[in-house]
């Protein structure tokens, strides 16, 4: 156990990440993304360690988001810094495991949502298990696909990215698989077994020059335990979703689900109806712009976005409905999307003073 929430351990030429905050289903604190980043710099630069891994301790998740009780508890006592580092560091640290010079192997064996994507759908290789449950769910408080949601979702076969971003929708390994959100399968009772041949692997030295050759390496390994965890669902849909989650506006999706009749758009329609209007229209054009920009530049746009989204009521009445009083049953500020005025949000997307932008 750690008290930052989360250590570090190497074995063999593998630098092992374990979140460590099980009853809070690994949420991640802003110590943790600090201790997180700081471990990754050591190792950058350490010739012994070839191969990093993370998961998460206990049986439920990898990582179920960031620790939003906490940012509500900042926003309540008004402290602004700690919204600010939060997100800065969380979006930094994000961009730095999408580049990071070694293979990085997140094994996604539970619950994965929000911020425990943005510690794992950057890094080289995400590998699912029968117990993977993967979302997004951030619209449901009043907030956006953050942690890189903008790059990565729009990056997803067809309009699925759009489909998870606006709805939340849960998504088992072979629904990972096929929008390539993940890169490998396997049954969980092999996370052990794959841990332990990294460790046994020769990897050689470990230098800049060779890291082809340590990927070939982890990706022999992985192959060698993969399990096909077919069908995914999202393939049989995917003519409809591309239809409606393709659309010109959010006003238009909408439309085109109430117009549809077929038991997937009632089914989404129900879903998405509860979802807070303005996050709905944000994300929407989030990841409508987020296709245009490289990583780099779609952080620097969420991170616009989370200063703005902080400031306003539904992501605080979300969290009050979700997790401090449970209640289920929030009071957006708008009743729904043709309330939504768009110069509003245009409003999120405006440049921050230059001293308050994120700098990548």
């Amino acid at each position: 156990m750690s008290d930052v929430g989360v250590y570090f351990a190497v074995n063999g030429a593998v630098g092992e990440i374990y979140l460590d905050r099980p009853k809070a289903l690994n949420a991640l604190t802003l110590p943790m993304v600090d201790a997180i980043h700081h471990q990754m710099q050591a190792w950058e630069n350490d010739p012994s360690v070839a191969v990093l891994t993370i998961e998460g301790t206990g049986d439920k998740a990898f990582c179920a988001g960031g620790d939003i009780r906490g940012l509500y508890d900042a926003r309540k006592n008004n402290e602004p810094e700690l919204l600010d580092a939060f997100y800065r560091r969380e979006y930094l640290l994000n961009h730095y495991m999408a580049h990071y010079p070694k293979p990085c192997i997140a094994l996604l064996d539970g619950i994965v949502m929000g911020g425990g994507v943005g510690v794992s759908v950057h890094g080289r290789y995400r590998v699912v298990t029968e117990k993977t449950m993967f979302a997004m769910p951030e619209t449901g408080i009043g907030f956006f696909p953050d942690v890189g949601g903008g790059y990565f979702l729009p990056r997803c076969p067809g309009a699925t990215g759009m489909y998870l971003g606006l709805t939340g929708a849960r998504l088992g390994a072979a629904d990972c698989l096929y929008t390539g959100i993940a890169t490998h399968g396997c049954q969980s009772s092999d996370i052990a077994r794959i841990k332990q041949t990294l460790v046994n692997a020769d990897f050689g030295v470990k230098n800049d020059n060779q890291m082809s050759q340590v990927c070939e390496q982890v990706e022999q390994i992985l192959k060698q335990y993969s399990h096909d965890h077919s069908p995914a669902l999202m393939a049989e849909h995917q003519v409809e979703i591309d239809t409606v989650f393709g659309a010109n506006t959010i006003v238009d999706v909408m439309e085109k689900l109430e117009a549809s009749g077929s038991e997937f758009a009632i089914k989404t329609l129900k879903m998405i109806k509860t979802k807070s209007p303005m996050a709905l229209a944000v994300t929407f054009k989030q990841i409508r712009e987020g296709a245009k920009l490289d990583l780099a530049g779609d952080l620097k746009m969420e991170f616009r976005l989370s200063q703005r989204m902080v400031e306003k009521p539904d992501l605080f009445e979300g969290v009050r409905a979700v997790i401090v009083d449970k209640d289920h049953n929030p009071v957006w500020a708008q009743g729904d999307i043709g309330q939504v005025d768009p110069r509003d949000v245009d409003a999120f997307f405006a440049p921050l003073p230059d001293e308050q932008e994120l700098t990548i």
